[in-house]
């Protein structure tokens, strides 16, 4: 039923022998996940502000600007492994286990880590950030994408 060797296949090609959800399932969490870093990239005050619900700091000089850089980057980081997924998607389907992994890694990293700085970032946010309280049903999400992607298809 489950092949793990799809993980890390001999050949990495544009086929992947699992059910067809398993790729759009992938499709739709990447574009997801590529707006999210174009938000963050490119509109890092509404996304550090109305979306993950940091307060403006005040002083002088300003901080804000070094901050709204600093999130911005995280955004770029993010853009840049979310075109990987596109080139996996349009070019080496057969990787797509391996991104889930990768996807993983990052979600999961947040199950651990902010518990950890939730003391530390707290007295500067409104409420929970989505990363933070999405946490755990993302994860979910991407495990499930993941044995979706290591199944074989129907009938074979």
């Amino acid at each position: 039923m489950f092949n793990i060797s799809k993980v890390l296949p001999k050949v990495a090609n544009n086929e992947l022998d699992s059910p067809k959800i398993a790729i759009w399932t992938f499709i739709l969490f990447t574009a997801l996940m590529t707006w999210r870093s174009i938000i963050h990239m490119f509109f890092e005050s509404f996304g550090f502000q109305d979306i993950a619900n940091f307060m403006v700091l005040t002083g002088d000089p300003d901080p804000m600007p070094v901050i709204y850089r600093f999130f911005s980057l995280w955004g770029s980081a993010q853009l840049l492994f979310c075109l990987v997924c596109w080139v996996v998607i349009f070019r080496y389907k057969s990787l797509i286990p391996l991104m889930n992994i990768f996807w993983a890694i990052e979600w999961g990293a947040r199950l651990f880590l902010y518990p950890l700085i939730r003391e530390d970032i707290g007295a500067y946010t409104t409420d929970l950030t989505p990363g933070v309280d999405m946490a755990p049903l993302v994860f979910i999400l991407i495990v499930v994408m993941f044995f979706l992607s290591i199944a074989n298809r129907q009938g074979k």
